[in-house]
């Protein structure tokens, strides 16, 4: 009886996070999410760290949730992990405006976006 289990999504050697409703542009996003795309996880949370953007505070969150299900639910090494993917989406755009001059209407857009990161055990080369 009951239902079968699930796929996973991701890779035996993979693990992933996501987050979503992020108040920032997707623009602005992907410029911090290329920082740490490719890098090994020790060296992208220090990245993030030091960065000077504020969405870097829930990028590195969100990394360090990427890791943390990596080493809780699947059992990978944390000190062999790199980051596979950091892609970025679209979310709602909330739309405000602003009386403007002569009877106009100044558009204001609140775009929020979304954070998928996968993180993957790499064997290290001695």
């Amino acid at each position: 009886m009951g239902k079968e289990k699930n796929p996973r999504r991701v890779a035996d050697n993979e693990a992933m996070a996501k987050l979503r409703m992020l108040r920032t542009s997707p623009q602005k996003l992907n410029l911090v999410a290329g920082m740490i795309r490719g890098k090994k996880v020790e060296k992208a949370l220090n990245d993030l760290a030091f960065s000077k953007k504020r969405i870097a505070i829930d990028v590195r969150k969100c990394l360090q949730s990427a890791i943390a299900n990596a080493e809780n639910n699947h059992g990978l090494d944390v000190d062999e992990l790199i980051v596979a993917e950091a892609y970025v989406g679209k979310n709602l755009v909330m739309k405000r405006g602003r009386p403007r001059a002569r009877g106009r209407f100044g558009k204001i857009v609140k775009p929020f976006s979304e954070l998928t990161i996968k993180v993957r055990q790499i064997e290290e080369q001695a």
